[in-house]
């Protein structure tokens, strides 16, 4: 483990680009957070970094466009990707941020973890699976965070849980599932010690991800 101890509260925008290109150095370690385009995953981020207005919120869902990057110790970073599956953003646009999003997932050496956010009464939707598989296949941990949980009882929340840590089971995956309400914030504090966990990693040379069609998988539904 790295001597670097994460706070996600000093969490602080750095960048929106449109592509890995206008990125800062693909080096240190970076945490992405993707999600279909309303499963709140901007409110999530607020959550965790108890900023109120980091991540911004639109009423609308899908209007997260950029990816962005917030940086939360010196060459540790969250990154924000853009929302995806929202079927009122007109299909060209659509496509336009899902090449942005594969195209990060496939070539970003620094990253070291995906946080995965679903409806809680949602979840495991067809871009789910695609996006967590790949992050099985590459070798990459994932906390799928099950995102608005107080809309559900206590009793029907355990039972959705356990049925997509089942479902999630086959991929034999470094995998955690977690409840979470932005709302109540339930689950943060376990949200939180994965997530620093990740970040807190000593920094390591790897070798290039083999290039593959995974963003042709998120080009609409």
């Amino acid at each position: 483990m790295s001597s670097t101890k994460i706070h996600l509260t000093k969490a602080a925008f750095t960048i929106s680009a449109p592509d890995i290109r206008r990125l800062p150095a693909d080096s240190g370690i970076e945490v992405a957070f993707a999600g279909r385009s309303n499963a709140g995953k901007s409110s999530a981020l607020n959550t965790l970094t108890n900023q109120r207005g980091l991540a911004r919120i639109s009423k609308t869902p899908g209007r997260t466009q950029l990816i962005n990057v917030f940086e939360v110790a010196e060459n540790r970073r969250l990154v924000d990707l853009p929302g995806y599956g929202f079927a009122q953003v007109p299909l060209a646009m659509k496509k336009k941020w899902q090449k942005a999003l594969g195209e990060y997932l496939e070539k970003r050496q620094c990253l070291k973890g995906i946080v995965v956010l679903m409806d809680i009464r949602h979840p495991l939707k067809d871009l789910d699976m695609d996006l967590i598989q790949w992050a099985a296949d590459s070798d990459l941990p994932v906390l799928a965070l099950l995102t608005k949980c107080d809309k559900l009882s206590q009793g029907k929340r355990s039972a959705e849980v356990l049925a997509v840590k089942k479902a999630l089971s086959t991929l034999n995956a470094d995998i955690k599932v977690q409840a979470f309400s932005s709302l109540k914030y339930t689950g943060k504090e376990q949200a939180d010690a994965i997530i620093c966990g990740w970040l807190e990693q000593e920094v390591q040379d790897g070798e290039l991800p083999e290039e593959d069609d995974f963003d042709d998988s998120f080009e609409g539904e």
